[in-house]
C-alpha cells in the first residue's frame, strides 16, 4: 500500500479505499469495520490482521493536522500481515483505528496537497480546540457529554483490552520523541537508531513533556500520581484522557512523534547559559504577538458580524456548534492563553528541570507556533468576506503569517523530513515498542 507512497499525506478517503482493498487482498487474515461515527456522520474505520489472544490498538490521527499516523497504520499493516512474528508467533492481533478524527483531518487536508512550506501549512492545516480533540476531549468535558469519536475510543479499548495502545501523533517542527504511560526499558536505543539512520534529530526537551520523566534520550514516561503532568495554563488532564483508559486492563499507551520539518536543535543537551533571560524573552514574545492577533481578532469579529448571520464557510448559519463559530472561539482561545502561558515560563526559573539548550528550542517553537496557528485560523474566518477592510485585514494577517514562518523557519535551521521517511521512522518505533514489551 505505501511502497511507492509520494512525498505527500494520503487523504482520509484514500486512505478507507486502500484499507478495504487490502482486507480484501487478505481475507483470511484481515477485516476492516466501522466502530462509529464522527460528530459530522464520518465513518471510523477499524482494519484488524491477526488472531492472537493480545491485542495492539493502533490509533492513527488523533490531531487532525498532524497526518502521518494513516500513513503509517497501513505501513504498519502492511507489515503484520507480511511477517507471521508480528501476529502468529507472537499471539498477537493488530487493530488500526485508521483516523481518529475525520472531520478536523478533512479540514486540514484544504490547501496543497503535496509537500508545503511551513507557511502553507500553518496557513491550511486545522486543530480544533481542546474540548473537540477525541484523545483529550475526556480530560475537559463533562461525564455525560462526550465526542462520539472519544466514546468510540473507549469502547473499543473496553473490547480489545489491549496490552498496548499506539497512538500516532506528528510534531510539525522539532525532532522525533515518544512518550509513555508506562515505561518501556530500553526503548531509547532503538529511538536513537532509528532516527540517526534517517538524519531525523531525536527531540530531548520538549514542550509536551516537561514535567515527565525521561527515561532515556527521546524517551518521557507520565510521572506518578501527583505529580504535575504539564504546565498549569494548559486545560487538559493527561489522567483523564484517553491514554489512560488501556491501563484498567493492565495495558499501557505509547505516543510516537516525528517532525515534519527537523531541528538539530531540539536534539541539545547542552545546559543553557542563561535560562531566565531567554525565558524572559520568550514569555516577551508571546506577549506581543497575542497583542497583534488580540488586536486582529477583534477585526475579524467586526468583519463577520457586518457580513451578515450566515458567517462565511460556516457550515450552519452561525449556530452554536458551526465551523465559524468553532474558529471563533478556536482563535480567541489560543490569543487568550498566551498571557498565561507566558507566565508559565516565566515561573519555569528556577526550573524542576535542569534547562538545556534543546528545552529553551522547544519552548521558542511552542511559542511561535501559537501565533502562527492563530493567524491561519483568522485567514479561514476572513475567507469569502467581502469589502476594502476585509482585504486589508487579510493582507495584514497573510503578511504577519509569512514574516512569522520565515522567522521560525530560518531560526532553526528547519529541514524537511519526506513523507516516506517519517512512516517508516514512525512505523519501526511501534514494532521496536512492541518487540521490547512481548519480550519481557
Amino acid at each position: 500500500m505505501t511502497s511507492a507512497m509520494a512525498d505527500a499525506y494520503p487523504s482520509v478517503a484514500g486512505v478507507a479505499a486502500a484499507a478495504s482493498a487490502f482486507a480484501r487482498f487478505h481475507p483470511g487474515l484481515c477485516t476492516l469495520r466501522q466502530v462509529g461515527k464522527s460528530r459530522e456522520g464520518r465513518p471510523l474505520h477499524l482494519l484488524s490482521a491477526g488472531h492472537g489472544r493480545r491485542n495492539v490498538l493502533v490509533v492513527a490521527a488523533p490531531h487532525s493536522d498532524e497526518r502521518i499516523g494513516p500513513a503509517t497504520a497501513l505501513r504498519l499493516a502492511e507489515r503484520v500481515a507480511q511477517d507471521p512474528g508480528l501476529h502468529a508467533r507472537a499471539d498477537a492481533s493488530w487493530h488500526f483505528l485508521l483516523c481518529l478524527d475525520p472531520d478536523g483531518t478533512v479540514r486540514s487536508e484544504e490547501g496543497p496537497a503535496v509537500r508545503r512550506t511551513p507557511a502553507a501549512h500553518f496557513r491550511h492545516s486545522y486543530r480544533p480546540p481542546a474540548d473537540e480533540q477525541p484523545e483529550w476531549a475526556p480530560s475537559v468535558r463533562p461525564a455525560d457529554d462526550q465526542l462520539p469519536e472519544s466514546q468510540a475510543l473507549f469502547d473499543l479499548i473496553d473490547e480489545l483490552r489491549p496490552f498496548l495502545q499506539c497512538s500516532l501523533h506528528g510534531n510539525d517542527l522539532g525532532g522525533s520523541w515518544i512518550q509513555l504511560t508506562r515505561d518501556i526499558p530500553g526503548l531509547a536505543e532503538p529511538l536513537g537508531k532509528l532516527s540517526a539512520e534517517r538524519d531525523v534529530p531525536v527531540q530531548t526537551g520538549t514542550y509536551d513533556a516537561m514535567y515527565w520523566t525521561v527515561s532515556g534520550p527521546g524517551v518521557y514516561v507520565m510521572p506518578e500520581p501527583g505529580r504535575p503532568t504539564q504546565f498549569p495554563s494548559l486545560p487538559e488532564d493527561v489522567t483523564r484522557s484517553t491514554w489512560v483508559r488501556p491501563h484498567r486492563y493492565g495495558g499501557m499507551t505509547a505516543l510516537f512523534e516525528v517532525p515534519m520539518w527537523g531541528s538539530r536543535r531540539v536534539a541539545d543537551t547542552a545546559p543553557h547559559p542563561d535560562p531566565a533571560r531567554a525565558l524572559t524573552a520568550l514569555a516577551g514574545l508571546l506577549r506581543r504577538q497575542s497583542d497583534r492577533t488580540r488586536r486582529l481578532l477583534d477585526d475579524v469579529r467586526g468583519l463577520l458580524s457586518a457580513a451578515g448571520p450566515a458567517g462565511p464557510g460556516s457550515c450552519t448559519p452561525r449556530e452554536p456548534g458551526g465551523i465559524t463559530d468553532t474558529l471563533l472561539r478556536l482563535a480567541a482561545g489560543m490569543t487568550d492563553i498566551c498571557p498565561q502561558v507566558a507566565d508559565d515560563w516565566e515561573a519555569l526559573h528556577p526550573s524542576p528541570v535542569e534547562l538545556t539548550l534543546a528545552h529553551v528550542t522547544a519552548l521558542d517553537i511552542a511559542a511561535r507556533r501559537i501565533s502562527l496557528r492563530t493567524t491561519g485560523t483568522l485567514l479561514r474566518l476572513l475567507a469569502g468576506v467581502p469589502g476594502e477592510a476585509a482585504g486589508r485585514t487579510r493582507d495584514e494577517c497573510e503578511r504577519l503569517l509569512l514574516r512569522w514562518a520565515d522567522e521560525l523557519a530560518v531560526g532553526h535551521d528547519l529541514a524537511w523530513i519526506p513523507v516516506p521517511e517519517q512512516v517508516e521512522l514512525q512505523s519501526e518505533c511501534v514494532l521496536a515498542a512492541f518487540r521490547l514489551l512481548t519480550a519481557e
